[in-house]
């Protein structure tokens, strides 16, 4: 019997892309509302109620109205929601959508009725950094460094405008210079930290692709763990994965359009044995793994599917 998928949002980038990837999909009837009928409260509230699975791609107020709009509210109705925005990330009561996270979570996932898309730069975090701190490797208080840069894609149709259309000429720039970045609490909370990273997030001159890195001090940290030992245990992590990867050997170069296309992660330990210094590196789609990829990942496990239907391999 096929599922009914309702996207509450279908015309901004990452609702696109979903509506895109299932589209042609046998096992699926996916719904949408016209443009005269999207934002109207009585129409989104039908289609959000006679759908067995809802995706939100909105922004987080909206998105927050949406669940009110199911009937009961988040404690009643029938309709299992998946909420690509940063609303309830960290919120009671909702089931964090990354299934390669930790042992379970894919279990999790498909029991739950609320789901929390991640956010495309905590994604490439947590895939670095949750392992670690789980095997004791990282304390939990140790102060972290995130660097990431992600293409224009992921700042929504404004930012694709900008860059594509004349806005802007810069090849490169840094921003969240306050250092209060939305996806702060999500990063501290499901790689089980005391306190956030400094979040150091830019933009690059290109549609589609991520790279973020944490930089380690391996011999201040305590038990001085080897590259080695950092390198098995994410290894271990996702060796029966088929999206997540962590790559072995020394590269000259690491590219942010690694997995541009793809749904593909793939992380690296590269560092200095003498120095004990490392770079913990994920290269990633901002539109893939990052946002609609793992949406669709999450939709289909919460609809009993193949968890890999329709994803980009």
């Amino acid at each position: 019997m096929s599922v009914t998928v309702f996207i509450d949002g279908a015309v901004g980038t990452t609702g696109i892309d979903i509506r895109d990837r299932l589209a042609g999909r046998t096992d699926l009837t996916v719904v949408t509302l016209d443009d005269d009928r999207r934002k109207d409260a009585s129409a989104r509230a039908e289609a959000l109620n006679d759908a067995d699975i809802a995706i939100l791609c909105l922004p987080d107020e909206a998105a927050r109205e949406a669940v009110a709009l199911v009937r009961g509210g988040i404690r009643g109705g029938t309709t299992r929601i998946i909420d690509a925005s940063s609303a309830h990330r960290v919120a009671d009561g909702w089931t964090y959508g990354f299934p390669e996270l930790a042992p379970g979570q894919g279990e999790r996932i498909a029991m739950s009725r609320f789901v929390s898309n991640p956010g495309c730069y905590p994604t490439a975090f947590l895939a670095l950094m949750a392992p670690l701190v789980r095997a004791g490797l990282v304390p939990t208080d140790w102060p972290l460094t995130y660097n990431a840069t992600s293409g224009y894609s992921g700042g929504g149709k404004s930012m694709i405008a900008e860059f594509e259309q004349g806005g802007t000429d810069t090849a490169f720039r840094i921003y969240a210079l306050r250092l209060s970045h939305k996806h702060l609490p999500e990063m501290r909370d499901h790689a089980g930290l005391t306190h956030p990273p400094i979040f150091a997030p830019a933009v690059a001159r290109l549609n589609r692709g991520m790279l973020g890195e944490i930089p380690l001090p391996l011999k201040q940290l305590p038990g001085a763990p080897s590259l080695a030992q950092i390198e098995d245990t994410l290894a271990a992590a996702y060796r029966d994965s088929t999206l997540v990867s962590v790559a072995s050997g020394d590269p000259a170069a690491v590219e942010i359009e690694e997995n541009a296309g793809t749904d593909r992660m793939t992380l690296r330990v590269c560092g200095n044995a003498d120095s004990g210094h490392v770079r913990l590196i994920a290269t990633l789609d901002n539109l893939g793994k990052g946002a609609g990829g793992a949406a669709v990942q999450n939709l289909n496990i919460m609809a009993g599917l193949d968890p890999l239907a329709g994803l980009i391999l």
